[in-house]
């Protein structure tokens, strides 16, 4: 069985073990972990093991550093569910019914579903106001 292995010079493994160590997403940290692997020699099933992915991801990120260099490891825009309130269409109308409904916040989220035509639970509602108001 022929290893697959990755040369990487010292400014790329210094850009890994920085991604490894000080990243913000905890995908990106354990994808620059895998990368550092494979130069270590290691086998995709042994690093799989190792980082909580199977063996093809592993092939698959590999395949996305050789091609895309590091950036290649961070997660594209448009990944996951879409917000249900939008920072820019919604974010006016939601602070102002917050603000006169300040001490009811159910009765806000009513309203605000009615208004919008959106339905969102109040724990959307406490994090969005958090996004909006930071």
């Amino acid at each position: 069985m022929n290893l697959r292995t990755i040369e990487l010079t010292s400014e790329q493994h210094k850009a890994l073990k920085y991604g490894y160590e000080n990243g913000k997403s905890t995908a990106y940290r354990k994808r620059c972990h895998l990368v550092l692997l494979k130069q270590e020699g290691r086998t995709s099933k042994d690093i799989g093991k190792i980082v909580g992915l199977h063996q093809v991801s592993v092939n698959n990120w590999l395949d996305r550093y050789e091609a895309e260099g590091i950036s290649g490891l961070k997660t594209k825009l448009g990944r996951g569910r879409k917000p249900i309130l939008d920072q820019q269409e919604d974010a006016q109308k939601v602070k102002q019914e917050v603000q006169r409904e300040r001490q009811r916040l159910k009765r806000a989220k009513a309203v605000l579903e009615k208004d919008l035509g959106k339905t969102f639970s109040t724990v959307t509602l406490k994090r969005f106001l958090k996004i909006v108001a930071g």
